[in-house]
């Protein structure tokens, strides 16, 4: 059980659902196959954790089919939203169907790992697309990432959301330049970071603590720019998370009272509408 209590509203600004495959299959070509987790699945995780908001995010095993992430949104009550993969196929129809169903942006995957970097011109196309509908760029990417695609990112003008504290490597602490460089961009009025996957961050494994300075420096840089996920259900781990109550209960190590209010309940209310 976990030692720490949400405040009411907190909301899981990252996690997955996967399935179940027999509904709604996976993606033909992906590269990896994980076990069913559904909707289902995610609502006992958040009995248990005591969370009640949720940002699912699309994951690259259904690859551009959202159809079992929309049906976990449109379940919810209101209390989920959806991060889409998306390709050049969907129009401006298909675009707002997603928002009405819940999508308040777009995921690009740039981990060499998920072997489907996009192409830089796809990316700024539908940067340029989404922003009408006032939806953000979701970035994950590699640590070295933050530098090779600087440009890119100062280019955004849109709000961009970058995954898991950029996955950097806490072995080489904040005085990294790639930690350096996340947070020149976190102090941007556009950019916002999850400081989330602290198992990712870590070097040394549970309980992560080598993680937190890495999210106690991202929230002092943008107190009102920050969210934070579980991940569940933690596919492609660094290091096996045995119980989400262990990442649940580094959230008051990261943070004070206030700061924990904001990171889990104004700030995501904030960048997806609740």
């Amino acid at each position: 059980m976990a030692r720490y209590t949400p405040p009411p509203n907190a909301c899981d600004a990252h996690c997955h659902i996967f399935g179940p495959a027999a509904r709604f299959p996976f993606a033909e070509g992906r590269t990896y196959t994980p076990l069913d987790r559904g909707k289902e699945d995610l609502a006992a995780l958040y009995a248990r954790l005591g969370l009640t908001r949720s940002v699912i995010v699309q994951g690259a095993a259904h690859g551009t089919d959202n159809s079992a992430m929309l049906d976990a949104i449109a379940s919810s009550g209101g209390r989920y939203r959806g991060i889409a993969l998306i390709g050049d196929s969907f129009d401006d129809n298909a675009l707002q169907a997603l928002h009405e169903g819940g999508v308040r942006g777009v995921r690009f995957g740039f981990v060499r790992h998920l072997r489907a970097r996009p192409d830089l011109g796809f990316f700024r196309r539908t940067v340029d697309r989404i922003a009408p509908l006032g939806w953000h760029a979701q970035i994950h990417l590699d640590a070295a990432d933050l530098i090779e695609l600087r440009g890119e990112l100062d280019a955004l003008r849109i709000p961009f959301v970058i995954d898991h504290m950029g996955r950097v490597d806490a072995a080489g602490g904040v005085d990294q330049p790639v930690f350096r460089a996340l947070l020149e961009q976190a102090r941007r009025e556009n950019c916002w970071v999850k400081v989330s996957g602290s198992d990712r961050v870590s070097a040394v494994g549970a309980p992560f603590h080598d993680a937190l300075p890495f999210a106690r420096a991202l929230i002092a840089a943008a107190p009102d720019r920050v969210v934070w996920g579980t991940d569940f259900p933690h596919v492609n781990p660094r290091h096996a998370v045995q119980d989400d109550t262990t990442l649940l209960d580094l959230l008051p190590l990261m943070a004070d009272e206030a700061g924990l209010h904001r990171l889990l309940v104004t700030n995501p209310a904030r960048l997806y509408g609740f």
